[in-house]
């Protein structure tokens, strides 16, 4: 993939149904700071997104654009609070549909895309789109242990715990048995 920015290479629009027509292409690299929506999942916008959208139709004659994205996304581990980067391939053959109706008609491993009659796509939301989807709900840093689930109490810890599970209405019942003066 090669470099470029949007201004420099990659409309911020593209007409889908002429893409697919002249069986085109585009390829760019962006800033993770361009990437607003995504933006809220990152730790920081440190890093690039490499990207190439090519347009073409299958062997049934679906138009498609297969989108291939290559990034590292700055993301806090949940479970030892560092940053580090989630390398995100990506490689998908997105069927151009008109209508919510044509998805049936999608071979499999295709995922639908709706694109309006005018066609016109906007670069940088179908590749935020997808990096979006990739980041995982609860970001954890590979190779890092898991948190033990029962801790080990010292004995102090079992004793006040102990002292203070202790039947409530002990205190009460004693009060009770004492005669009245």
């Amino acid at each position: 993939m090669s470099a470029g920015t949007p201004s420099e290479r990659v409309p911020e629009v593209l007409d889908a149904w002429k893409m697919v027509a002249a069986r085109r292409g585009v390829e760019g690299r962006l800033p993770l700071s361009a990437l607003a929506r995504l933006e809220g999942s990152l730790l920081d916008t440190e890093g690039d997104v490499r990207f190439a959208l090519d347009f073409d139709r299958d062997q049934f004659q679906v138009p498609y654009v297969e989108l291939r994205i290559d990034a590292e996304l700055p993301l806090e581990c949940q479970r030892s609070m560092e940053r580090f980067l989630l390398p995100v391939q990506i490689v998908q053959r997105l069927g151009l549909i008109r209508d919510e109706a044509d998805e049936a008609a999608l071979p499999p491993g295709y995922e639908p895309l709706l694109v309006p009659d005018d066609g016109e796509l906007r670069t940088i939301e179908l590749v935020e789109d997808e990096l979006i989807l990739a980041v995982p709900v609860v970001p954890v840093k590979p190779g890092t242990e898991a948190v033990e689930r029962d801790w080990p109490a010292t004995q102090a810890e079992q004793d006040e715990f102990s002292k203070s599970s202790a039947n409530p209405f002990a205190a009460l019942s004693a009060l009770k048995s004492k005669p009245n003066k």
